[in-house]
């Protein structure tokens, strides 16, 4: 019998391996108690898992434990019998084994209806006719028991000798039709409903369209089978679509979700029709809002995200995105983040402000909501908010009054993102600038990080067009710079001089207080007896940065006070006020100078900030039109370019996204699937065939050519032994994000029979063995496959080695291994971040790797494409960024510098790296 026809043996481990007496076991066997036998008949068992044959003991068990009634002693037998060798050396069956069919038979027809039950399990993993044939008068008796578990066990049973040996039961779909239609157990009617299925379609067809009007009322077991049978005829023969497509309609609205989720699949498939493809969809989103568990709500919104992708549905989805919202409810980030992409790509300017009135309440609700994932459920909102503003032109008055509320928020992500917005829709659309202006200005007071008040400012000196707007700034600034000159300012505090406003303060202060003391007397204290408490000082924001030392800020200040004071004296005729608003900006400028010079700071003034804020006083003082023209147009010339060529980049990948190419050509060749590992990415493929291959393929990362091309599989076999040994090993390798899968191939080319065969594996690295193999018994020239889970704590290089341990006769033997190398590329996946993502990754990773460049290539784009190829990377720099001259005849050189979580990991790409640049390094032509 060959290896996949081979029974499902029930594996009991052995924890020991002591010596057997064979003697000792019968005589156990004949003359113990019931507990004794129980004992033995297991020992028994192992033996016979281990690779003993013991064929003296069959007689033994026959005449003394076959005939107890004892219900332990029964299911071990049922274990016993399944693997027990049933024929001679010459394939025969067993004279005995004949007296054991009387025991069956007698199991069958037991009054017990569990011992009935079990034998019938049993019976379905013979693969003997000569032991079924004379037991089928009993087990069709079975099939009109009054218990169910006997009867849907029955059935199982029938089931399985009509598709393995159709001979002893010819009228096996015929009696199953029979006993569906009188059947009311569930479980009994799925089983029966099953086999026809399998065996005879058109009985199966028959039952279903009687009974098409009572399906809501199956069990949810029965119903899944339904839709199985419906979607293969239908898949199969696409004219009897008509026929069922009701029943699946109506199965839309089971009691069950898993039937409700097969049902939703099944129906997309066989039809288009919009009617069928928005109740599709609406029976998805209910599954996500009711299902507690997040896997679930993702799962099933991947699948809206691929009826999305399919031109057809998009359109019928375009009127649900208000019902997918109602998705937002969850609380997880990761399902959030889906449905908004989701609506986003789904919203149009129907629904437009409606999805803004959504969004608008949920930011509203993470106000006083402290979680952890709030603060990126809030940047979330904004970037989508965003997206609606340039998608949509005209909602974004109402958007930005909202939006600018989280420029005060203490979460920078949000507010930074705001600004990122702000700066985009006040280039954009010209008709907002001045609400925008006016808004910035009313928040600016109230913003709690440098970065954002740094690019406010950045956006008010660049857009802040009228003569009073350019002095309301003035003003702003001022107070959120406080008194000038600082450094005075400064001095003041540390002499303890105050202004008439602090000495009132303290002369209200210092009012003495009546106590009561503990005899009820009145007892008076003065503030002035009491010892001060020392207060946290407050300064105004921008001067606090600059009291840390971030003069960065000053340097950005300085240059819009440089672009509003050329704008003002371009805008107001009145020359006096071009001196006073010009003077006051360069005492202000003068004054950051001096500040960062005089040691009150915790960091002085860096070079290139007192450069930044010299070249604006000299701007101010001489107004050379040169530089007044790059202040006051260049920058934003800038801007428009930078914004231009973001909008071409997502145009473009937006374009290439859409290209559908035709399905086949005249001159296409035949594809055979066998040969083939692809297929087409369409909602009308198999779902049960691609369902298989996913759930063999491990995740939707796994390329489904590793489960279904065995050349690709071949090339992650690794040699363990040499062909010489005693005994070969190989090994697949299957790594699965943090699970390494191990399926070793173990060889015997011996001619002995190899005990206790044992493979012993190690691990070097952030790798963890989860249980060691278990032994084997390998018969001459026999093979088996162990499989080892190894789990992975560490997405870095790791190695796993160890040895084969048998023994041979009386000798013990060990064969050591080669060692696997587990390599960090199996991690690694091209992936892409905006900006401000990677510089904070840049900054939160400590551990960093610096490696030189070593190598033959002499043009800078080739080396960049050999290393993203060797890396299996993404380059996030723009193509027109890498643009720029280079020496053609000399080799790249410099360095390259990785960031990374741990130190493996970061030592590990190195490695990599520098393996790679030892290599050949030729052009590359589509690495990219």
């Amino acid at each position: 019998m060959s290896l996949a026809e081979g029974p499902c043996y029930t594996i009991i481990n052995s924890q020991d391996s002591d010596p057997y007496n064979e003697m000792q076991l019968k005589q156990d066997l004949e003359k113990g108690d019931t507990a004794v036998k129980i004992e033995t008949l297991k020992k028994v068992i192992q033996l016979l898992l281990n690779g003993e044959r013991l064929p003296g003991l069959l007689m033994t068990i026959m005449r003394f434990v076959l005939p107890l009634q004892n219900h332990t002693i029964k299911k071990l037998l049922l274990i016993y019998w399944e693997i027990v060798p049933k024929t001679s050396p010459d394939g025969k069956l067993l004279q005995e084994m004949i007296l054991v069919c009387d025991a069956y038979r007698k199991d069958l027809q037991h009054p017990n209806e569990f011992l009935r039950g079990s034998t019938l399990r049993f019976l379905c993993k013979l693969k003997e006719p000569e032991l079924l044939e004379p037991l089928m008068p009993a087990i069709r008796a079975c099939l009109e028991h009054r218990h169910s578990y006997v009867r849907r066990n029955a059935v199982l049973a029938i089931f399985t000798i009509y598709k393995n040996f159709e001979w002893l039961v010819p009228d096996g779909p015929e009696l199953i039709a029979n006993f569906l239609d009188t059947q009311q157990d569930m479980s009994c009617k799925r089983n029966a409903f099953l086999m026809l299925l399998h065996a005879d379609q058109e009985r199966a067809l028959n039952y279903l369209a009687s009974c098409l009007d009572q399906v809501n009322n199956f069990g949810d077991i029965l119903q899944l089978v339904i839709v199985e049978l419906i979607y293969k005829v239908c898949h199969a023969n696409p004219t009897e679509r008509s026929r069922f497509i009701r029943c699946i309609y109506n199965l839309l609205n089971s009691s069950s979700n898993a039937v409700r989720y097969e049902a939703a699949g099944t129906l997309i498939t066989l039809s288009t029709a919009p009617t069928a493809i928005k109740a599709a969809a609406s029976c998805y989103i209910e599954l996500i809002i009711k299902e507690s568990d997040n896997n679930v709500k993702l799962i099933v919104l991947d699948r809206l995200i691929a009826m999305k992708e399919n031109e057809n549905m998009e359109r019928v989805m375009q009127d649900l995105v208000m019902d997918i919202l109602r998705v937002l409810a969850a609380p997880d980030i990761e399902v959030r983040r889906k449905t908004l992409n989701l609506a986003m790509d789904l919203v149009s300017s129907r629904n437009i402000e409606e999805l803004v009135l959504v969004l608008k309440k949920e930011v509203a609700k993470t106000h006083n909501i402290e979680h952890e994932d709030t603060g990126k459920y809030r940047q979330l909102l904004v970037r989508t908010l965003h997206t609606c503003c340039i998608k949509f032109p005209d909602v974004a008055a109402t958007v930005i009054p909202v939006l600018v509320e989280f420029l005060s928020d203490t979460n920078e992500l949000a507010a930074t993102d705001v600004l990122i917005f702000i700066r985009e829709a006040i280039q954009k659309f010209d008709h907002l600038r001045p609400l925008i202006i006016e808004k910035l200005i009313e928040s600016f007071p109230a913003m709690k990080s440098v970065k954002v008040h740094r690019a406010a400012l950045w956006i008010l000196g660049e857009y802040t067009a009228s003569p009073k707007d350019i002095l309301q700034v003035f003003d702003v600034v001022s107070e959120t710079l406080g008194e000038v000159p600082i450094v005075e300012a400064e001095q003041k505090k540390l002499l303890g001089e105050q202004t008439e406003e602090e000495q009132k303060k303290n002369v209200t202060g210092s009012v003495p207080s009546n106590k009561v003391t503990s005899d009820g007397t009145y007892a008076t204290q003065s503030a002035f007896s009491v010892a001060p408490t020392p207060l946290k000082e407050q300064r105004p924001p921008l001067r606090q940065y600059f009291m840390d030392g971030d003069f960065f800020v000053g340097a950005t200040l300085a240059a819009t006070l440089t672009k509003l004071v050329l704008r003002y004296i371009d805008l107001e005729p009145n020359e006096q006020k071009h001196n006073r608003l010009c003077t006051s900006a360069m005492l202000t400028m003068s004054s950051i100078l001096h500040l960062g010079k005089s040691g009150f700071p915790t960091k002085p003034i860096t070079n290139d900030d007192i450069d930044r804020i010299f070249l604006c006083l000299k701007t101010l003082s001489e107004r050379t039109p040169g530089i007044v023209e790059i202040f006051k147009d260049t920058c934003r010339e800038a801007l428009a370019t930078m914004l231009s060529a973001q909008n071409e980049e997502e145009t473009q990948a937006l374009r290439e996204k859409q290209k559908v190419a035709a399905k086949v050509q005249a001159d296409d060749p035949i594809v055979f699937a066998q040969l083939t590992s692809g297929r087409n990415d369409q909602l009308g493929e198999n779902v049960f065939e691609s369902s298989l291959n996913q759930a063999l393929a491990g995740t939707k990362g796994t390329a489904l050519s590793d489960v279904a091309s065995p050349t690709s599989k071949l090339n992650k076999v690794t040699q363990l032994t040499g062909f010489s040994d005693p005994v070969y090993s190989e090994a697949y390798v299957h790594v699965n994000q943090y699970d390494i899968v191990l399926d070793v191939l173990i060889v015997n080319q011996t001619s002995d029979t190899l005990q206790n065969c044992t493979l012993e594996l190690a691990t070097l690295g952030d790798l963890k063995l989860v249980e060691r193999p278990h032994p084997v018994v390998l018969a001459p020239h026999d093979f088996c496959n162990i499989k080892a889970n190894v789990k992975v704590s560490s997405t870095e290089n790791g190695i796993i080695f160890g040895n084969i341990v048998y023994d041979a006769g009386n000798m013990s033997n060990c064969v050591v291994l080669n060692t696997i190398h587990i390599d960090i590329m199996d991690y690694i996946l091209p992936a892409t971040c905006n900006d401000s993502e990677f510089r904070r990754m840049w900054q939160e990773f400590e551990w960093e790797n610096k490696v030189a460049v070593n190598t033959t290539l002499t043009d800078l784009h080739e080396y960049l494409k050999h290393l993203l190829h060797s890396t299996n990377m993404k380059c996030l720099t723009p193509e027109k960024a890498l643009s720029g001259q280079y020496n053609p005849n000399a080799p790249v050189i410099g360095h390259i510098r990785i960031r990374a979580k741990s130190q493996g990991m970061a030592l590990s790409l190195g490695d990599k790296i520098n393996l790679t640049q030892k290599g050949p390094q030729n052009k590359i032509i589509s690495a990219m």
